[in-house]
């Protein structure tokens, strides 16, 4: 099958066409088979183009729990949106698109009737020498993950059947390897990451603080660590039950990451105890941090069945300088950690031998 254009200005944007359409397809599709976000969107953006007849191309993804798109990459020699929302009115033809998961196709944007697109939705209309383009849902396991934008055919005509079943074919292809990346994505984070509270887990938390460690051995500076335990836990969980203990520790985990930097390292050490890791702060510095996730948490009940749950924390924490090893970090702060405990809980302690004994 060979695919020629009698147009001169289509053949020149059209790749050689000599070469047999699926000659040209097969590359194509693997270089979108892999899981380089970027090397997909060339495709989207250069390649297919080209194969369609059409002189620019937009890709967006889809950012789901945000409700929002982002452009990926584009070869507009104008500005574009940047981004869109699921939740903007008048609904744009990708949001539409992506409500249908169906492939809309515009002959002539001005006469265009299903949907109607109003003039507001058109403020880049004077970019395109033509009115017509393609919106084109990328879905993966009958779930969009973003959109491809074809606009202004260089021949000044309708999407042909071979151009539909182009587009559609690579919607597929495309479609499949960003959800594939996006699966990949999860999985990295559900192994780094706890899946209660969303804060890195206990293997991280090493990886992280010897990483940091390392780091204070060539370039200087110390390691601040703060110890965590949720009080009376045991407690919430025979009152009310094991998912209220469960939204206690989401709450207390939401408090912490307010508490610190975005340099900062909170974890979800054990069940109910959490670490953090506070780079380059003095222990006085520390301290104030520690006190603030007491009384923050402490001013910050959960809510259970419309009753409250009164919450508060016991904190130790310590200053080490980087000879010290991740497990003498864990258990100096973990000492401090008791004696908060011992001293009626509620409360912060640090350990104030800790830079003697290093």
């Amino acid at each position: 099958m060979e695919r020629t254009d009698t147009n001169p200005e289509k053949a020149a944007n059209s790749p050689d066409s000599s070469i047999s359409l699926l000659e040209q397809i097969t590359p194509l599709a693997r270089q979108i088979n892999c899981l380089d976000i970027d090397s997909i969107a060339d495709v989207c953006v250069k390649s297919i183009p080209a194969l369609v007849g059409v002189r620019f191309a937009s890709v967006y993804v889809l950012d789901g729990t945000n409700s929002i798109l982002h452009l990926h990459k584009h070869n507009h020699p104008f500005p574009i949106n940047q981004i869109v929302s699921l939740n903007q009115t008048p609904t744009p033809l990708m949001v539409m698109a992506i409500q249908s998961r169906e492939l809309i196709l515009v002959p002539d944007i001005d006469m265009h009737k299903k949907p109607i697109i109003r003039k507001s939705q058109r403020a880049f209309a004077k970019n395109y020498n033509t009115k017509n383009c393609a919106v084109v849902p990328l879905v993966c396991q009958d779930r969009v993950v973003g959109v491809l934008n074809l606009a202004d055919k260089v021949d000044n005509d309708s999407f042909d059947s071979e151009d539909i079943a182009l587009i559609e074919l690579f919607s597929q292809l495309v479609g499949a390897s960003i959800g594939n990346i996006k699966l990949f994505e999860k999985i990295q984070r559900q192994a780094t990451t706890d899946g209660l509270t969303g804060l890195i887990n206990h293997k991280t938390f090493y990886e992280i603080l010897e990483k940091e460690l390392w780091r204070s051995r060539r370039y200087g500076g110390q390691i601040s660590m703060i110890m965590i335990d949720v009080d009376n836990l045991k407690q919430i969980n025979d009152v009310y039950g094991h998912r209220a203990g469960d939204k206690a520790i989401r709450e207390i985990s939401k408090r912490i990451k307010e508490c610190i930097r975005q340099i900062d390292t909170a974890a979800r050490y054990g069940g109910d105890e959490f670490a953090v890791i506070l780079l380059n702060s003095a222990l006085e510095d520390a301290s104030v941090v520690a006190q603030r996730m007491v009384d923050s948490v402490e001013n910050s009940p959960a809510i259970w069945n419309k009753e409250q749950i009164l919450l508060s924390i016991s904190v130790g924490l310590g200053q080490y300088d980087a000879d010290s090893t991740p497990e003498d970090i864990t258990s100096r702060s973990d000492k401090a950690l008791y004696s908060a405990k011992q001293a009626g809980k509620n409360t912060v302690r640090i350990f104030e031998s800790a830079r003697n004994e290093q």
